[in-house]
């Protein structure tokens, strides 16, 4: 079984760090280099200290974003998730997969049961996951085919929230400026080529054949709500004046 392969073969992947440190951050912050205190307090604190959540962080995807009313200015984002439960995945990312790598955001990502139960209004903050997975630019570095497409089966039909904090594709060299929600694509056409073609062969993966193997992948049709960009209603955070906020209880 498709299942029982990925089981045995997934910790392999693990401990080679398949698909992994091979995208440096985009950003270079300033600061003093680590001390040797530093470094040894680092080490005591890994040896010492119980990680659990970061320990359930065992899922690795690469994708894109755009800011949800900006469609020219995109990212790649490398997702390291955990799965709460069959409905309820967090993800924190990321703007490469080395040392150095930056954190850029968060996702949250629904299964379509629960975006269901969810207010109009709060589904015009979330998009689809059904183009980035039937597409091949939704991918899980590092694990065997057959894993990923059993992995691809599972997200096409759920839904994701994310939030940036550090906008990467600026050349920021610290988190500056408001936090923005992003969206996903959902056309051929809307991701810019290159950021594709350089993520590929970072990752030695070819998104035709991506798209070819995920063929049988059912494409599930939308919520209503999702992807509310696509008609013109879009929400972005904002700055508001000290009155504003006073007004709304803030």
């Amino acid at each position: 079984m498709r299942v029982a392969k990925f089981i045995l073969i997934a910790p392999v992947c693990w401990l080679l760090s398949c698909g992994g440190e091979n995208t440096s951050s985009y950003v270079k912050s300033p600061g003093q280099e680590k001390t040797p205190k530093t470094k040894i307090l680092e080490t005591g604190a890994d040896v010492l200290q119980d990680k659990t959540p970061l320990k359930r962080m065992n899922m690795y995807l690469d994708g894109f974003h755009f800011y949800n009313g900006n469609l020219k200015g995109q990212m790649e984002a490398h997702h390291y998730c955990t799965k709460i439960n069959e409905d309820l995945t967090q993800c924190v990312m990321f703007d490469g997969n080395g040392e150095n790598a930056k954190i850029m955001g968060v996702e949250y990502i629904v299964s379509e049961k629960l975006f269901k139960t969810l207010p109009m209004a709060e589904r015009e903050l979330w998009h689809s996951h059904a183009y980035e997975v039937k597409s091949g630019e939704l991918i899980a570095p590092g694990i065997p085919d057959v894993a990923e497409h059993e992995l691809m089966e599972q997200i096409v039909s759920t839904y994701g929230k994310v939030i940036h904090t550090w906008h990467t594709d600026r050349d920021l060299e610290l988190p500056m400026g408001i936090p923005q929600i992003m969206m996903g694509f959902t056309k051929d056409g809307q991701l810019h080529p290159k950021l594709l073609t350089d993520r590929d062969a970072r990752f030695k993966v070819n998104n035709k054949q991506k798209r070819e193997q995920r063929a049988d992948i059912p494409m599930p049709k939308p919520v209503p709500g999702a992807n509310a960009w696509e008609q013109g209603k879009v929400k972005q955070l904002q700055v508001t004046s000290q009155t504003e906020a006073s007004a709304h209880g803030h």
